[in-house]
């Protein structure tokens, strides 16, 4: 099979669209002819060199793709050659064929075509695990989610709206933040006119957001805790704007508020099998049902990753960049 390598880290150039072995899947797993794959952030960091697969993963890059079932490992039930399926994976969407574990399998949901589900995994399970399973997100509260136009971002609007919560975002041009609007994003907040602060405590009265979900880090640290109402929950999923920031724990104090912080490619198995289970219980109905959709910029060949890369870097694109095989 083909698969995307990368002998040296370096730029998009790095991406080498190359002869590799095909893939064995091993007890629990299946064997994925993969149809497409996405473009996430953490597969620009392992280009870079930044973010090195956990032990035992493909050396590939490509955390989630769909495509058919074309073999069974040893043990897997529930499964069968030909199903349709997208899949979350620790590395080596970008390629023919990847081999995944069972448990992180999903059914391609009604109403959604093969190639676009490879949008899904990643965003469902990240927004799902740490705006619901984590931060509890509750109808009636304020939900504000920084990057409101990135794959993540267009994801967690269409599910916070989905459960009765207020959706403020920020992103950095008007256009973007009108497809957020069409999505259901509530405030609107420019982050290069605006302070996210200020116009988070007008919207909300100076209650603060309830829940905040944020990809920058160490540079939103603070602006953070000062958005948060009393028993607010921040939940951070990136480092874009650093790692190391200071916390003022007086105020996160004064509001009884929380902070967590997750990755997702990591996890142990067990633990991405129980976030995939309640993904595929509360938001494949409601992509069944046309509430939420997956968000798509463009589409390009997985041979021409390094094309997609760039689109990705220098994030003109709204949703997902796609990989496609075929």
């Amino acid at each position: 099979m083909h698969a995307i390598t990368i002998p040296e880290p370096g730029g998009p150039e790095a991406l080498v669209w190359d002869e590799v072995p095909d893939p064995v899947p091993g007890e629990g797993e299946v064997l994925v002819e993969v149809a497409a794959s996405a473009v996430n952030r953490a597969d620009v960091l392992q280009r870079q060199g930044f973010y090195n697969p956990p032990p035992g993963a493909s050396p590939y890059p490509g955390l989630e793709c769909s495509g058919r079932i074309a073999a069974l490992g040893p043990g897997v039930s529930g499964w069968a050659v030909g199903d349709e399926v997208c899949a979350l994976l620790a590395g080596g969407g970008y390629a023919e064929k990847v081999a995944v574990p069972a448990g992180q399998l999903l059914p391609v949901p009604e109403g959604v075509d093969l190639v676009r589900a490879a949008a899904l995994p990643e965003v469902a399970c990240t927004v799902w695990s740490n705006v619901f399973m984590v931060s509890h997100l509750r109808p009636g509260e304020t939900l504000l989610v920084h990057g409101g136009s990135s794959g993540i971002g267009t994801m967690a609007i269409q599910l916070a709206k989905a459960v009765g919560a207020t959706v403020a975002v920020t992103a950095g041009s008007a256009q973007k933040l009108a497809r957020c609007a069409e999505l259901g994003a509530d405030i609107l907040i420019n982050y290069r006119e605006q302070d996210f602060v200020a116009e988070i405590g007008k919207a909300t009265d100076g209650a603060g957001a309830d829940v905040i979900l944020d990809n920058m880090g160490a540079k939103y640290l603070d602006r953070n805790v000062q958005s948060l109402a009393v028993n607010g929950r921040l939940a951070i999923i990136g480092m874009q704007g650093g790692v190391k920031g200071e916390l003022n724990i007086g105020a996160l104090l004064g509001k009884r508020a929380a902070i967590s912080a997750t990755s997702l490619r990591a996890r142990p198995l067990g633990e991405k099998a129980a976030i995939v289970a309640a993904v595929r219980e509360h938001v494949w109905p409601l992509l069944a049902a046309g509430q939420v959709r997956p968000v798509v910029d463009r589409e390009l060949p997985m041979s021409d990753a390094a094309a997609a890369h760039r689109v990705v870097e220098d994030s003109g694109h709204v949703g997902k960049v796609l990989l496609v095989t075929g």
